[in-house]
């Protein structure tokens, strides 16, 4: 979809004015024809320039001042809701629960309360979606200007950009702010207590845990949906959140040579380890966190157990190249006396165990992995947490190839939480391009997760990639020459993620507010309106409002969308001509949006329309013989189409789940879809493949299977070898022939099938037999067959 296309229907009525005169902007850099159509443009002169220039300074200036100006009112609103919330919170505790009609006003104040912040909230969403469009509008009009006028405006113009950062607003304070308040007003002023820390104070924890991406444009959608039924867990609530809070930083730890933490990580084999010490917010930061993640399979009994300890950074070094003891580590611990006897010795003994396997197997550190989250949780309660991953980067740690990163320290020193990390070469950092959401559950045995969880997790706002690991990723980026062994995911990296909004979920707005949503149609409208909700395709799942209402406004409105519309149309009109025009190419993204979509990408067919179509024509002209021959063709069209499809229904092979969720249902739902690439040039992809000792126990049944029916049939022939005359003597050469083929041939499937599953390969052809069963019952009725007719020759029937 061009941007253009893309701008008018994801626009905010209230903010109509506001946006960015995309379109105009891209009218002044369209010159006359010198020859008509079919000739050149006019040359691009400075004059032009100039006037270009001032009309997007005008647009940016009109942008910035909208945008700052809603985003004080939004701080504003928030500030005197947070009066409000406080006020009605006194008049409760003076009041208390004596008086039934008090009770009763005090419920109407926390439904108004409740409302209000949930049209803040519309309000914030509705910011950030008019703040990034606008950014993509003017990235996208400077790349056609650069393109059509071979004059470079980019450099300068992102000067201008930083001078009004109108998209550099971080909402996170906001979403932080909303997020106390709509908790307290949602639970009537008494909100769930408990450890903030959530599992911080915890040693060993398990969680069952479920990976997403997000799109950045979801991003923020995403947090406002979770914060109306999950508080933003803070750590320090009595301190003014900054960024820093919820910045957070891994080393992870390998051994260069072997890659074995990696390989074990990513095989999901039994026992294996991921080491890394993790610190919250910034490098000044004295406490480290030492932790060992270690995966169980679940044939074991036992689960995945992440366990840790903390460390004083001056510390460090000297544990993990074994010159401090751990004695010498817990001394203080065990001097305070704040944990238990036994506590201590189950930390000593996990410092033991990470300390020997960094000095014996070798391990330095590799990659770094940072970014920022925003955790929801309940305080004290772990049995949702959702987490949210934002700004994730992976920093090479190594020095493996001549470059003193961080030399003999354990992490590197020249960079902190100073994202994007714009000082380092691209060699030695990899942004990724997507937030990862992590849900979290704790439920009891046949219990279901929360029901909007479930409508989340399936939602358009997410993409499932199940067991997806920042230490894997990172290190098959930063590594492409060590490590040859991929994840599945990463020849996905290039796929759009984004998906067509596939039921009414995210941002609404209450129902008592005057709303103007861009996929609200009047009824007074509705003919106007027809043929862009066709162009969409789609509603918008959230509801847009103002505070002001009135007739002057809704018919401004109105005149609005039919002036959208006529100009949409017109610009369809000029892209048209433009297509045939060889003198005036489009760019790369509206040749692509120009193309008539695959076959298989029409969300349905319009047989109807074509019917009514081709039934005008020959109602038009019912004479001509030309009428009743395009009918029938359109007639033998329908039915070769709906034959077609129905051979496309026929079943070819049969789907088979894999592990990890991958072509199966998720667990927290929607359909999980399988997606075939190929690896690069010298690189395998590893996809998981469950492997429990009932996989080798069944292989060796169905071998076993195989040689007792080869016994059997290797019996009849030795019955008919030993008591029979000369026909038997050739019946049972077949049976011998067909008993040994049939023990040689399962002894190789049986040895084949056993290295496919010690090396965990996914191949799902291998794992069934497709022509083993066939070939045996063939060469039975072919040993039958001959003695069949062999004997009837003897006896001369």
């Amino acid at each position: 979809m061009k941007f253009g296309q893309q701008l008018r229907q994801s626009l905010i009525k209230d903010y109509y004015w506001h946006y960015i005169a995309y379109d105009d902007l891209k009218d002044a850099l369209k010159k006359p024809f010198v020859n008509g159509k079919s000739g050149e443009r006019e040359p691009w002169t400075e004059d032009d320039e100039a006037s270009f220039i001032q009309l997007l300074e005008a647009e940016l200036d009109k942008v910035y001042t909208f945008q700052k100006l809603k985003s004080q009112e939004i701080v504003s609103r928030i500030k005197s809701s947070e009066a409000e919330v406080k006020q009605v919170l006194e008049r409760q505790e003076q009041q208390g629960h004596s008086d039934p009609e008090s009770d009763s006003e005090l419920e109407a104040d926390f439904e108004l309360l409740e409302q209000d912040l949930s049209d803040i909230i519309a309000d914030v969403h509705d910011l950030a979606k008019f703040t990034q469009l606008n950014y993509t509008g003017f990235q996208k009009i400077i790349k056609k200007h650069d393109k059509q006028t071979d004059l470079i405006l980019r450099p300068s113009f992102a000067t201008r950009l930083k001078a009004k950062p109108f998209f550099a607003d971080n909402y996170d304070a906001f979403i932080v702010t909303l997020s106390k308040l709509y908790d307290l007003v949602r639970t009537r002023g008494h909100p769930v207590k408990g450890d903030s820390s959530a599992g911080g104070a915890q040693q060993n924890f398990v969680r069952q845990t479920t990976k997403y991406w997000v799109h950045q444009d979801n991003i923020t959608e995403l947090k406002l949906i979770i914060l109306k039924h999950l508080p933003v867990l803070v750590f320090n609530p009595n301190k003014e959140f900054e960024e820093k809070d919820s910045a957070i930083s891994s080393i992870y730890y390998d051994n260069p040579e072997t890659w074995e933490l990696y390989e074990g990580r990513l095989k999901k084999t039994e026992g294996a380890e991921a080491i890394r010490l993790r610190w919250y917010g910034g490098m000044e930061t004295e406490t480290i966190f030492v932790e060992r993640k270690t995966h169980r399979e679940d044939w074991t009994g036992e689960k995945s157990v992440k366990a840790r300890f903390t460390l004083k950074e001056k510390n460090v070094n000297n544990f993990l190249a074994g010159k401090m003891t751990v004695e010498e580590a817990f001394a203080k611990m065990r001097k305070e006396g704040k944990k238990s006897i036994k506590e201590i010795e189950d930390l000593e003994q996990l410092a033991r165990e990470i300390q020997y396997r960094v000095v014996t197997r070798k391990l330095v550190p590799v990659c770094r992995s940072f970014y920022h989250r925003t955790a929801f949780q309940l305080p004290g309660d772990a049995r949702v947490r959702i987490s949210l991953d934002t700004e994730l980067t992976m920093v090479r740690e190594d020095n493996l190839d001549g470059r003193d990163r961080a030399g003999k320290n354990w992490r590197r020193m020249d960079i902190g939480i100073d994202w994007p990390f714009s000082q380092l070469p691209p060699e030695d950092v990899e942004r990724f391009p997507y937030a990862v959401l992590e849900v979290k559950l704790q439920t009891q045995a046949g219990q279901e997760p929360p029901q909007w969880v479930r409508e989340l997790t399936s939602s358009h706002l997410v993409e499932a990639v199940p067991k997806f690991s920042k230490f894997i990723h990172g290190c098959a980026t930063m590594f492409p020459d060590r490590i040859n062994l991929l994840p599945f995911w990463f020849p996905q990296m290039d796929v759009d993620i984004r998906k067509p909004i596939s039921h009414r979920f995210g941002i609404e707005r209450p129902a008592n507010t005057v709303s103007y949503s861009t996929s609200d149609v009047d009824e007074d409208e509705e003919d106007s309106d027809t043929e862009y909700g066709q162009a969409t395709g789609k509603t918008t799942p959230y509801t847009n409002g103002s505070h002001s209402s009135g007739d002057d406004q809704q018919q401004r409105l109105k005149a609005a969308r039919r002036a959208l519309d006529e100009h949409s149309r017109a610009q369809a009109q000029d892209v048209r001509d433009a297509n045939a025009a060889p003198g005036n190419s489009l760019d790369e993204e509206e040749r692509l949006a120009a193309l008539p979509l695959a076959e298989e990408e029409y969300i349905y067919d319009s047989e109807m329309e074509d019917e009514e179509d081709e039934s005008s024509g020959a109602q038009h002209d019912k004479s001509s013989w030309k009428a009743y021959r395009d009918v029938l063709e359109h007639h033998a069209q329908v039915v070769s189409d709906a034959i077609v499809k129905l051979f496309r229904k026929i079943p070819t092979s049969t789907p088979l789940p894999q592990n990890g969720n991958i072509g199966g249902v998720n667990p927290l739902g929607g359909q999980v879809q399988v997606k075939r690439f190929k690896a690069p040039p010298g690189k395998r992809i590893h996809v998981p493949v469950r492997v429990e000792p009932k996989v080798y126990f069944a292989t060796e049944r169905t071998f076993l299977s195989w040689l007792e029916f080869s016994i059997i049939i290797g019996s009849v022939a030795a019955t008919l070898l030993n008591f029979g005359d000369s026909v038997s003597l050739a019946s049972a050469w077949g049976f011998t022939v067909v008993a040994c083929a049939a023990l040689i041939y399962s002894a190789v499937i049986y040895w084949l099938r056993v290295q496919m599953i010690r090396k965990r390969r996914a191949s799902v052809s291998r794992y069934y037999d497709k022509y083993g069963s066939t070939a045996l019952c063939a060469g039975l009725f072919a040993a039958t067959a001959v003695t069949f007719v062999f004997r009837v020759r003897e006896s001369g029937w």
